[in-house]
């Protein structure tokens, strides 16, 4: 190929982000303002402020909504805010909550509850809502939902599984701002990063019904043996803190719409793969499982196709999970990368890249964080001239300072939207 495969997968992980920006999928869907009423803004998740900024611009620009109707307030994780006119920008923790998750989610409760039947509350949701807003359920404190959360993401429950908990912990999450917004027209917005796009599991669905119940959320806490705070076992058990259901008349006046998907991502990639002559296995943009199981499945697949002399690139997508044994840093596509070079150790003409398509996967909450990281048979290699073990980083949960060291980590930086992974192996001759 004219372009060398690291070049290319990167170009490929480009693109893919490129069609799910919320400058490409948002100006479409954006409703009308209210003929009379207020239009309230709320916000969040990682890509909440390009969002914002986005509908601010096609409000006061294109529809010439006066300033003092447009209201409201956008909360994005550290270091994802974005400049806006009208609404505040809130920059707050993930994938651990803190005070600034608290405080956006009051503001954004007192807000939709201030709406009227003339008003219109639109909300505009991405993947790391969830933590962005943090209002806990009666008797609990931002400590124990910090707590929670924690135990949750070193568990290795899945999205679905950590999001059935959450909702059954919070104010906001689950149906419960539709509630706070009626009876004021109801539009949401929103980017998925969740395998299956299920309303209900995208930042803990803080505007659809929940299909979940507290039964659920304590067999999740059951399953994975979480340790966590009497009190939180306590709201587990406390009927109040049921979830809205189908029924509930806060959702008469509501609609939901899906912006865009991770697969919208991956047909953008495909296109690109197939122009350059390749073919293009896709397996799916919705895969879960463990990350260092499946590289080893991935690898598998790659090493058949280099053995028929075939040039092409393995897509997958999903939210792949991590069991914490170790101490180390990383996150899903470090670690899916790291057990990928091990399965690859030798292999000529196979490329990987890995990568989380918000920017940032697992690490410390920092923007600089890496994304994911890249791979091909020589990695083991390199590193064991480096003195390093492979073996060890990964039974450490060590991704990021195994790669760290070879220079392979993959850091975009914030790219302000979120459709989950995105995993590209390229077969190719070597």
């Amino acid at each position: 190929m004219s372009i060398a495969p690291r070049q290319f997968l990167e170009d490929l992980f480009e693109k893919a982000i490129a069609a799910a920006h919320p400058s490409m999928c948002l100006p479409p869907l954006l409703p009308e303002p209210p003929p009379a009423g207020k239009l309230i803004l709320l916000a969040a998740g990682k890509a909440a402020g390009s969002m914002t900024e986005i509908a601010e611009r096609h409000y006061l620009e294109e529809k010439r909504v006066p300033r003092e109707r447009l209201s409201g307030i956008a909360v994005a994780r550290h270091g994802y805010g974005r400049p806006t006119k009208v609404i505040d920008m809130i920059e707050a923790g993930h994938p651990v909550p803190d005070q600034a998750s608290l405080n956006s989610a009051a503001r954004a409760l007192e807000l939709a509850k201030s709406a009227t039947a003339d008003d219109l509350v639109l909300v505009l949701i991405s993947g790391g809502a969830s933590a962005n807003w943090i209002a806990p359920a009666a008797g609990l404190a931002l400590a124990e939902k910090q707590a929670v959360t924690r135990a949750l993401l070193r568990s290795g429950a899945n999205i679905g599984e950590i999001n059935t908990v959450r909702k059954h912990l919070s104010r906001i999450k689950g149906g419960r701002l539709a509630r706070a917004a009626s009876p004021a027209r109801l539009v949401t917005l929103a980017i998925s990063d969740v395998p299956g796009d299920d309303p209900d599991t995208i930042g803990s669905g803080p505007t659809v019904p929940d299909r979940s119940t507290l039964a659920d959320a304590r067999a999740v806490v059951a399953r994975f043996k979480l340790d966590l705070p009497d009190s939180v076992h306590r709201a587990l058990n406390d009927p109040a803190n049921e979830s809205p259901k189908p029924d509930d008349p806060a959702f008469a006046n509501a609609q939901f719409h899906l912006a865009a998907r991770p697969l919208d991502a991956f047909e953008a990639a495909q296109a690109k793969i197939r122009m350059a002559g390749y073919e293009c296995f896709f397996l799916g943009a919705n895969l879960e499982g463990e990350a260092r199981e499946v590289a080893t499945d991935q690898a598998r697949t790659a090493k058949v196709l280099r053995a028929q002399g075939r040039r092409a690139v393995i897509l997958s997508g999903g939210e792949l999970t991590v069991t914490i044994r170790g101490r180390g840093r990383g996150g899903p596509n470090q670690e899916y990368a790291l057990a990928l070079a091990l399965a690859l150790d030798g292999e000529t003409g196979i490329y990987a890249l890995a990568g989380d398509t918000d920017g940032t996967d697992g690490g410390a909450g920092s923007a600089e964080d890496p994304a994911g990281a890249r791979v091909d048979g020589e990695t083991v290699a390199r590193a064991r001239a480096l003195g390093l073990d492979p073996a060890s980083f990964l039974a450490d949960n060590n991704s990021t300072g195994f790669f760290g060291p070879l220079g392979d980590l993959l850091t975009p930086g914030p790219t302000f939207t979120n459709v989950n992974d995105f995993r590209a192996i390229l077969v190719d001759k070597p």
